[in-house]
């Protein structure tokens, strides 16, 4: 991994896979701080492996198309408005600007928001199983790609870095934050992805499946953080494709990286030791998809 940026007035102290975060310089260690900056690189990674070259680009799109969704979740599409963890009026350094947001320190929950609309990914391979999803039962003879009766929230459990998320029922996100956060957190999902979803639609995309991320702050209030609805954290297809497609790969071809898995999956048996270098060819198709599903949504 890349060594991280430095910037006047802030100090670096955590590098994921994508964003690096800093508090302000001076921040005692140990203490909370009021806010944080948070920059999206052009890291890329898969199967748990950080990948060269980075996707150029990516970083500032994931920002741009983040705080896109952030404005109109908080109102501008015409529904009831949502928190947010971005500090109005914030500027971040010049330098990285346009692939950063500072954003209030929040309580983060230990649990990742999913809402499904489709079946795919691992929730189909658990529906081939069990005919459930995280314990959610579900009609007999649905097919990989298909729309589910009603979008459903399947939480899964935080897992420190460097091991996997775990998918779990919401019995079990009610014993990891209690009650009254795990509802609210299913009901703000469940808005927030019909309320994304129907935006897709009218721009001839489906919104599959995404993820969220919430925090309270120091008043109490559930809060929308991280990145929302971007091309990592959710699986977006093209509806026309999906409708006329013969085979899965043409019906749920994705705006993300879903090229760079391919890739490796072809040309990485096993997937051990250090991953092959991408192509020039495969970094330029996957920044290509990347600014496509920007371009449709936002146009």
């Amino acid at each position: 991994m890349s060594t991280p940026q430095q910037l006047a007035g802030w100090t670096h102290i955590y590098s994921g896979k994508v964003r690096d975060l800093y508090v302000p310089a001076g921040t005692p260690e140990g203490a909370k701080p009021a806010r944080l900056l948070v920059v999206a690189s052009d890291r890329v990674s898969s199967f748990d492996f950080m990948l060269e070259p980075p996707i150029p680009g990516k970083g500032e799109l994931l920002t741009t198309l983040s705080l896109w969704w952030f404005d109109r979740l908080a109102g501008s599409d015409g529904g009831e408005p949502i928190a947010n963890h971005l500090i109005a009026g914030a500027e971040a350094p010049a330098e990285v600007a346009a692939r950063a947001m500072i954003v209030q320190a929040l309580d983060m929950l230990p649990i990742e928001c999913v809402v499904r609309g489709y079946l795919t990914g691992s929730g189909w391979s658990e529906y081939q199983a069990s005919q459930t999803v995280c314990g959610i039962h579900l009609p007999d003879g649905l097919q990989n790609g298909d729309r589910l009766p009603a979008p459903i929230f399947t939480p899964a459990y935080k897992a420190p870095q460097g091991e996997h998320d775990e998918n779990i029922s919401f019995e079990r996100a009610v014993e990891l934050v209690g009650a009254e956060h795990a509802e609210k957190a299913r009901s703000l999902s469940l808005d927030i992805y019909n309320r994304a979803a129907a935006t897709a639609e009218e721009r001839g995309l489906i919104l599959a499946d995404t993820k969220f991320e919430f925090g309270v702050d120091a008043a109490g209030t559930m809060t929308l953080a991280d990145e929302v609805l971007t091309a990592d954290s959710s699986r977006y297809w093209d509806a026309e494709a999906w409708r006329t497609g013969t085979t899965p790969a043409e019906r749920m071809a994705s705006f993300d990286k879903q090229i760079v898995r391919d890739w490796l999956t072809a040309n990485w048996p096993g997937k051990q030791g250090e991953p092959p270098v991408l192509p020039d060819e495969i970094v330029e198709r996957t920044a290509a998809r990347y600014r496509e599903l920007i371009e449709r949504l936002t146009a």
